[in-house]
């Protein structure tokens, strides 16, 4: 699960607002995809396991959100969804570069795409991407974020990147 500062930190690179249409590809949990659907977005989360798709169904069902599962590897599943104007990748299967070129032919001009990643092999293949197709207003952060605990230990949490641009 994509933890809460991350999340946010997404949601808010992705500009996400009433109105939205979010893909969420690789959907695992859906924590990206509840938080964009509590904001007001229309959400399609793509998860190819079974097991991660039964879990966004019971959290959508937890939070009250309405998202559209499709239970099918990304991107061959991709030509079903026609619309969207924001584009979250938190998993590719390997099949980064395919997702991303779908996504950048069927999204609008303006539309934003962020991901995650905790590999730089994956982060160096999406700025690749994102500066191939001439991308606009390019962030790159690195999320981490340490927790105290009741006993006044601080446990750090994973480091991840979470990168996006806006289609010219």
């Amino acid at each position: 699960m994509t933890k809460f500062d991350a999340r946010i930190a997404a949601i808010a690179a992705m500009e996400i607002e009433k109105g939205d249409t979010l893909l969420d590809v690789g959907a695992g949990t859906g924590s990206i995809s509840i938080e964009a659907a509590l904001q007001g977005a229309v959400v399609f989360a793509v998860e190819a396991k079974e097991e991660g798709a039964n879990l966004i169904r019971q959290n959508a069902s937890k939070f009250g959100v309405d998202i559209e599962i499709i239970s099918e590897q990304a991107p061959q599943c991709l030509e079903k969804i026609q619309t969207f104007n924001k584009c979250f990748i938190g998993g590719s299967g390997g099949k980064l570069r395919q997702i991303f070129e779908h996504v950048n032919e069927k999204m609008p001009s303006g539309g934003i795409v962020a991901a995650n990643f905790i590999t730089l092999r994956n982060l160096n293949e999406f700025m690749t991407l994102i500066n191939q197709y001439t991308y606009e207003d390019i962030e790159l952060k690195l999320i981490q974020v340490s927790y105290m605990e009741n006993a006044g230990i601080v446990k750090s949490q994973n480091p991840i990147f979470l990168a996006k641009g806006r289609k010219p």
